[in-house]
């Protein structure tokens, strides 16, 4: 077994700091403007803005990429793909991350299309992605890869 962490930017930590500060605004505004509000409805505005937010840490800082005997597990919080090699049909540089199936911590990203996807690939960022695509390519010889990525 192989473990990947992903590659993190500056780009995605600013776009989750802007979501946490979102969330965190969206929740603690009503405070601020109702100040007749009573402890009770305090209390449960101020538990559900943190499992809010410790949800969306929970999703950013799990994410791993997993070599197996027989598939590639991706996962990050409560969201994992088990995506088995024999599956994986090719595999392309992307940046854009904002849409589609993703588990990945940078906009340096690589696209995995495989048959199984209910979205038609999954989106990640090794951090080393050149060993990464290295023991993908061994791993899966029926892939195109696309000759722009490291390694190719």
């Amino acid at each position: 077994m192989m473990e990947f962490r992903p590659k993190t930017d500056r780009y995605f930590v600013v776009l989750i700091s802007a979501v946490l500060l979102a969330i965190l605004a969206a929740f603690i505004a009503p405070i601020l403007l109702a100040p007749e509000s009573d402890a009770a409805s305090t209390a449960v505005l101020l538990t559900l803005c943190a499992l809010t937010i410790g949800f969306v840490l929970w999703i950013t800082l799990t994410v791993r990429y997993v070599f197996h005997p027989d598939s590639l597990y991706v996962r990050g919080g409560p969201f994992r793909s088990r995506i088995p090699y024999s599956e994986i049909t090719r595999v392309a540089p992307t940046r854009d991350i904002l849409y589609g199936y993703r588990l990945l911590t940078s906009r340096d990203a690589i696209e995995i299309f495989y048959k199984s996807a209910q979205l038609g690939s999954v989106k990640i960022s090794p951090r080393d992605a050149g060993r990464f695509l290295h023991e993908l390519r061994r791993r899966c010889p029926q892939a195109v890869f696309d000759p722009s990525l490291p390694g190719a």
